[in-house]
């Protein structure tokens, strides 16, 4: 195992990409930083699509995500909204233009073609084994680094079912069946002695 080959395969996949990706924004006026975000808004629960959630995803300054969501608000694929209980907190609503965007450019066609090779006849490449495999490496960094997991619910320690229903254990809320297949920042792994 070469570490140093396998950060630039990974560098070298985000690059052609994120290369792609740039060139299809480039006619909405838009970076890949800022459909970075907007795709964050499509996974994430309703308690993680906040600025400072965004924030902590990205791995961004806080003046980065506020001009990147200014950007999305003036474009109109998002909507900041106050909440309901605490006027001090902004959610972030993905439009109806910005789930068009992210339709239209998500997934990668790239990386789509190469997926879809190795079902007809590349049998040297398997992505499911790929994304086991780059899952746990992901989980790995997490934990040896303490960032965030922004797991879904059904993987996390707060996750209860209660009276046929999901509640978070944290927040002590209800969470709908939409709720617990989207990623939380709040998100805590169920430990294997719980």
């Amino acid at each position: 195992m070469d570490i140093i080959i396998i950060q630039q395969l990974l560098e070298r996949i985000s690059n052609m990409i994120r290369t792609e990706m740039r060139t299809e924004l480039i006619g909405h006026g838009l970076q890949p930083v800022q459909f970075e975000a907007l795709y964050y808004l499509s996974i994430c629960n309703r308690f993680s699509n906040t600025p400072k959630a965004v924030t902590e995803f990205l791995g961004l300054t806080k003046g980065t995500v506020s001009q990147t969501i200014k950007v999305l608000e003036i474009k109109g694929y998002v909507e900041k909204i106050a909440d309901r209980n605490d006027k001090r907190i902004i959610h972030l609503i993905m439009t109806k233009k910005g789930r068009q965007l992210l339709s239209d450019y998500f997934p990668s066609e790239k990386l789509l073609a190469a997926c879809s090779d190795s079902e007809g006849g590349n049998t040297e490449f398997d992505p499911a084994l790929l994304q086991q495999q780059l899952t746990l490496l992901l989980a790995s960094i997490q934990k040896q680094h303490q960032y965030r997991s922004f797991g879904v619910c059904t993987s996390c320690k707060y996750h209860l079912n209660s009276n046929g229903g999901y509640v978070c254990g944290l927040t002590q809320l209800p969470l709908t069946a939409d709720d617990i297949t989207l990623i939380c920042v709040e998100h805590q792994p169920v430990t294997k002695d719980k």
